[in-house]
């Protein structure tokens, strides 16, 4: 009964081990055929199944193999189990939970009594089992992201669901090139590419290709934090260079400030805010200019739609023009490139920040890890944790 087993299945025997705290149930097949194919033969198999109460559980069983109508012949299906598999249902969706749940996956093999390849073979089994029960039906907008793999030029693109309902890892590829991207975007069904709107990312050519060759009615949208990143960073260049030019001069002025340029006036303690405040009264500071054209294009995602978004676009881009800040002009350049990409923000209303935020969990996993030297397992850990699948065995 605990077994679940139907007639022709039966509980054979029960035999315990004490030395190894293991009991085996032997399980037989009480009939001469099946569904009207004959036996063929024998093929003695056991499989890990919970444990009853501290003894390590297995169920073994002489499977019949039986021959088909049309001469061929394959295994029995058994109850307990999927085929070519070494644990039961049972095992493997309890085995699934404490994975999910456990800081590392060395933790969960000793909670589980299972090594390495063992606890990884369950989660691959799981993942593709999930992959093909998949929903895509609200699939409307993705996100496309890169993460660095190993050390040095090498990484992977992640595919994301922006749905804010449920945010998910949809795939995963290995490298950052047009080719790589338009591999990933194909390998997600017809029907999803068909149906979707818009795609964010970040500037990368490579990217943009990809989406327009494989989905090409689909609008690109440019991600806002990775606009901010590129101004932060031309501000950056500014203060490097203006207190290298200040030092000269012994003037310390901007000694100890980098940190406050980094953040929004609004997210400053009163002291730091103070400081933001006397150093931006300092007009002949080219760093304070550089803060202002930051802050001041946070104020063109704020705007109602996309006629005034271009019109404030090109009233910031003049400003911009008018600086003399090196730096500032050359973010200002690649953004009127990519106006149109910004523009469709306001379409969709879309960001990468969700991608970014799988980013930050994709980085754990890894350091759980500690590294990955083959890229499907890492593929496999992401999926598991991240794909939002249904993992479990039915």
């Amino acid at each position: 009964m605990a077994l679940g087993l139907v007639e022709p299945w039966q509980v054979a025997d029960v035999q315990m081990d004490m030395e190894l705290n293991k009991v085996t149930i032997v399980v037989k097949y009480a009939a001469r055929g099946a569904a009207g194919a004959t036996i063929h033969g024998y093929e003695e198999r056991r499989w890990r199944h919970l444990d009853t109460m501290q003894f390590e559980t297995i169920i073994q069983a002489t499977v019949p193999r039986i021959r088909k109508t049309d001469g061929s012949t394959e295994m029995l299906p058994v109850p307990w189990a999927e085929s070519k598999t070494r644990w039961t249902l049972m095992f493997e969706a309890f085995a699934i939970r404490v994975i999910q749940n456990s800081r590392s996956l060395t933790q969960a093999c000793a909670l589980l009594k299972l090594d390495w390849e063992g606890a990884h073979r369950i989660m691959e089994r799981a993942v593709d089992r999930g992959m093909e029960r998949r929903q895509e039906d609200e699939v409307r907008t993705l996100g496309i992201d890169e993460k660095s793999f190993k050390r040095g030029q090498s990484y992977i693109t992640t595919l994301v669901d922006l749905n804010p309902k449920q945010p998910r890892v949809l795939e995963v590829g290995l490298g950052r090139d047009c080719t790589s991207a338009k591999t990933l975007l194909k390998s997600q069904s017809k029907k999803m590419r068909k149906q979707i709107e818009a795609v964010a990312m970040d500037m990368s050519a490579s990217y943009a290709k990809a989406v327009n060759e494989v989905l090409p009615k689909a609008d690109i949208v440019h991600d806002r934090f990775h606009v901010s990143k590129l101004l932060g960073e031309a501000m950056d260049k500014v203060r490097r260079g203006e207190q290298k030019e200040l030092a000269k001069l012994d003037d310390k002025t901007l000694n100890g400030t980098r940190f406050f340029w980094l953040f929004h006036p609004k997210e400053l303690d009163e002291k730091r805010l103070q400081q933001v405040v006397d150093l931006f009264q300092m007009q002949h500071l080219k760093t304070a200019r550089a803060y202002y054209y930051r802050l001041r294009f946070m104020d063109f995602w704020e705007q109602p739609d996309i006629g005034a978004a271009q019109r404030f676009f090109t009233q910031w881009y003049h400003e911009a023009k008018m600086s003399g800040l090196d730096p500032i002009l050359k973010v200002a350049e690649t953004l009127k490139v990519h106006l149109g990409g910004l523009l469709t923000y306001f379409r969709h209303k879309i960001t990468n920040a969700m991608s970014e935020g799988f980013n930050s969990m994709i980085q754990s996993i890894k350091a759980s890890a500690r590294g990955f030297r083959n890229f499907e397992n890492y593929r496999i850990r992401i999926l598991f944790f991240l794909g939002r699948l249904e993992l479990e065995p039915r």
